[in-house]
């Protein structure tokens, strides 16, 4: 799992006074973006779809929001990720997002498989218990 936070300025606001709903997908976008690329070590990635998203509170000039990000499932070209963001401030979470998918893709933008397989779906080796002594 990953965290981020970002503070809501001028900039992110909308016509409310309020964290632009625009805004905040595209720090969700972009953090989906680095931790996919991170996980498949390529940043030719892209994304494929996200899941229905409901806005249930909000943020303020000023707040610090977190986004918290994690593997939810590996498919041959894609992974699928779950998102939580919320302001730290008010404790209230600003949005989640079940599913978000991102895809390997070749020079041409075609899929291509990352040979990537979910941490828990893969057995221990020697290293993984060396690393964790």
């Amino acid at each position: 799992n990953f965290r981020t936070r970002k503070m809501v300025a001028a900039r992110d606001l909308n016509s409310n006074g309020t964290l632009f709903g625009g805004r905040c997908l595209e720090w969700i976008d972009e953090e989906a973006f680095i931790f996919t690329s991170c996980q498949l070590g390529s940043e030719k990635v892209v994304t494929r779809s996200m899941s229905e998203i409901n806005f249930l509170a909000t943020a303020r000039q000023g707040d610090i929001i977190e986004i918290g990000m994690g593997a939810t499932d590996y498919g041959t070209s894609s992974i699928t990720l779950s998102c939580v963001v919320r302001n730290m401030r008010t404790k209230e979470v600003i949005t989640a997002v079940n599913k978000i998918v991102f895809v390997r893709v070749d020079s041409g933008g075609k899929p291509i498989p990352h040979g990537k397989i979910h941490p828990i779906d893969r057995e221990l080796t020697h290293q993984d218990c060396l690393g964790a002594e």
